[in-house]
């Protein structure tokens, strides 16, 4: 059974077949791997957290029942007490097979559970992947930008310059520390085989007259500018 078949089960069948997969030793990897997709864990985890609360309370039923059973022989006398005896060992054999169900369901819950975690770090990483190729292309165009004004030999307007200095302000998590880099920086190493246009000899001084004529922001116009969101570190350098 696939997942998307296990998907189409009414609540009760999923629990059967769940339930049946519990025990490492004797389930199908097939099916729990059909268990564990992404779409159908959630719904598993809720489903066996509930099988859980029901055999617990089972097993606390049984429990109560037993030792009012008890009362009631042992107020018989011997009697009572001899039907008492008899009964105890069909009883401990029933409450040791709902016990025994009952730490499988307990086990296999912390392993969905170990399945979501799992699941949540691949989506955030994914995430963290997708947004750092955003900025990537973000910063590319600002780049881009800051070039186009710089062999044109305009004026550039104050808003230009506003934007260009978030090159520099921005930074972004890298190597093994996450040392945090300035996207001008990841621009010249990582992001983009693009030259800077301060390297052309032609536009050189064109673009450092541009940096030099930027007007000076106050020291508090942007102490609340945020850095790009950190990501996971499992590679320094996006694609």
């Amino acid at each position: 059974m696939d997942a998307q078949d296990l998907a189409q089960l009414a609540d009760k069948e999923f629990e059967q077949i769940l339930t049946s997969n519990i025990h490492p030793p004797t389930r199908d990897a097939r099916t729990w791997a059909a268990i564990t997709h992404p779409d159908n864990l959630p719904r598993a985890r809720k489903i066996l957290t509930h099988v859980h609360e029901r055999t617990a309370s089972v097993l606390r039923r049984r429990k109560t029942e037993r030792e009012e059973f008890r009362i009631e022989c042992f107020a018989r006398g011997e009697a009572g007490k001899r039907e008492w005896f008899a009964t105890r060992a069909e009883f401990e054999s029933l409450r040791r097979r709902t016990a025994n169900f009952h730490q499988r369901v307990q086990r296999a819950i912390s392993e969905l559970g170990q399945e979501q975690r799992n699941v949540n770090r691949a989506q955030s990483l994914n995430s963290g992947q997708q947004s750092r190729e955003t900025l990537r292309e973000l910063a590319v165009a600002v780049q881009r930008h800051q070039a186009v004004h710089a062999r044109n030999g305009g004026g550039a307007e104050p808003a230009d310059h506003e934007l260009w200095r978030h090159l520099d302000r921005l930074t972004v998590p890298t190597g093994p520390g996450q040392d945090p880099t300035t996207l001008r920086t990841m621009l010249s190493i990582y992001w983009t085989d693009m030259h800077p246009v301060a390297d052309d000899p032609e536009y050189r001084p064109r673009a450092e007259h541009i940096t030099r004529s930027a007007p000076a922001a106050p020291s508090t116009a942007h102490c609340c500018v945020p850095q790009a969101r950190r990501v996971h570190d499992r590679e320094d350098r996006a694609t």
